[in-house]
């Protein structure tokens, strides 16, 4: 149990009237230590889900252009701010923020919100806690769609750029820099990751909810939570998540963008892997590794479409 834990909330004002960003808010507690979990739940209840997980270090605001595409499909969509991010409760502390504690905390909305019959989209850190949390609850997921993102179990794929130095050295000083840089202002990590330039309402959108720099120990840790190494205390899970994803015969989508360098040619390792992988139509969309700024309605489409052709509702 995870207890005494110091933690603050932005203040709803700060949320207040930003740029297609009409939904209500929800909260799920997904922690003894009192941390909510907020999330978006779009569309008809009693639809199976589409659950949105994203990265560092944006909040359910990047699928602003997706949940009402998919919800006027028929879908339900459910898109919460992890720990530390968004309208969610945020630790103050750097060392609480663990690989492990963010997959407890979805776990615990998961469950708590009992979702079933699952279309996972994830990206970034959504994809590795989202794969992760497939293989560990495998029951309770029906398909994914990847875009921008990998599950790493501490040693690079085979073909990934991540075996290069260059951006093995590049990675290793984005960490750096999260973890210690004066100057860390979210909205531009956020536009240098994505090809459109972002308005000012859009970048004042993604600065809400961290007023203060106390806010934003989530948004430092996740850099450093990246298992990089064969020691790294999550090897052993993501190793045995990966035993279940190379015997994964349900749907799994790709849609990666063509202007992430870090992430290019981790979509046809997962091709390679994944059982469900074969013989499904992977896109190429354009943008960087935001492509939900860039691509959002392209990426909304082509997870209803793979929701129509295996099976789930029309789109």
């Amino acid at each position: 149990m995870h207890t005494r834990v110091a933690f603050v909330e932005t203040p709803a004002e700060r949320f207040e009237r930003l740029k297609d960003y009409p939904f209500a808010p929800h909260y799920q507690e997904v922690d003894p230590a009192g941390l909510r979990m907020h999330y978006v739940d779009e569309g008809p209840r009693g639809a199976p889900p589409i659950l949105m997980l994203h990265g560092e270090p944006s909040w359910s605001y990047l699928y602003r252009s997706m949940i009402p595409v998919c919800a006027a499909a028929g879908q339900r969509v459910v898109a919460p701010d992890l720990v530390g991010f968004g309208r969610s409760s945020k630790p103050l502390a750097v060392s609480d923020y663990t690989y492990q504690r963010h997959c407890d905390w979805v776990c615990a909305l998961i469950e708590g919100l009992d979702l079933r019959e699952i279309t996972l989209v994830c990206q970034d850190w959504g994809s590795l806690i989202g794969l992760r949390l497939a293989a560990e609850l495998e029951p309770r997921f029906a398909r994914i769609v990847v875009g921008n993102g990998f599950l790493p179990s501490g040693t690079p794929p085979s073909g990934s750029r991540l075996r290069s130095f260059g951006n093995v050295a590049a990675f290793l000083a984005w960490r750096t820099f999260a973890r210690w840089s004066p100057f860390f202002r979210i909205s531009s990590i956020l536009q240098a990751g994505t090809a459109r330039t972002l308005d000012a309402e859009e970048l004042r959108a993604y600065d809400a909810p961290f007023p203060e720099e106390r806010h934003k120990a989530g948004a430092r840790a996740f850099p450093r939570l990246v298992p990089l190494s064969p020691q790294d205390p999550a090897v052993p899970a993501n190793r045995r998540a990966w035993e279940v994803l190379e015997r994964w015969e349900k749907p799994f989508l790709t849609a990666f963008s063509d202007g992430d360098p870090i992430t290019r040619g981790l979509d046809r390792s997962l091709q390679e892997r994944i059982p469900g992988a074969r013989g499904l139509p992977h896109r190429r969309l354009r943008g960087g590794h935001f492509l939900q700024e860039d691509s959002g309605p392209e990426l909304a489409q082509a997870t209803l479409e793979l929701i129509a052709r295996t099976g789930g509702a029309p789109a």
